[in-house]
């Protein structure tokens, strides 16, 4: 069985989480420069099996797509043409972000690991690759 993969796109940086081989968890990675995040994705797929990529699906409060989606899209386009054997399925982000940094808040972290964009990134994946699980696991019900 393969571990499901979730990615927090941004324009610099990509926070990168994880399920465990029983995909039962869902584990903060990584923070990755957005430039870099192929090369990554490449090493750790080559070491580790990857069902499902779940991206954050970056949207207005109307359902239309947010700016950042002009700099995402590029993006995923290429990860798609590159991992052609792995789903990839979007998740709704919004408000991740904030939902990160109140469970940093709620974690009792310093104010200066909360200022650490890097981990608000790793956060927001996992939050995102969690409300994946949460919705499959409903939908089998």
């Amino acid at each position: 069985m393969g571990r499901y993969l979730a990615l927090d796109i941004g324009r610099k940086k990509t926070g990168v989480a994880v399920t465990d081989t029983s995909r039962i968890i869902a584990t903060a990675l990584e923070t990755v420069p957005s430039g870099e995040l192929e090369k990554f994705l490449t090493d750790y797929i080559a070491k580790n099996e990857v069902e499902k990529i779940i991206y954050g699906l970056p949207t207005q409060m109307d359902n239309s797509p947010s700016e950042s989606m002009q700099y995402i899209t590029p993006i995923l386009n290429r990860l798609k043409k590159v991992f052609q054997n792995i789903t990839f399925i979007p998740v709704d982000e919004r408000f991740t972000s904030k939902l990160a940094f109140q469970a940093m808040l709620d974690g009792g972290t310093t104010r200066k690991q909360r200022r650490d964009k890097t981990m608000v990134d790793k956060i927001s994946a996992t939050i995102i690759l969690q409300s994946y699980m949460e919705q499959e696991k409903f939908s089998k019900l």
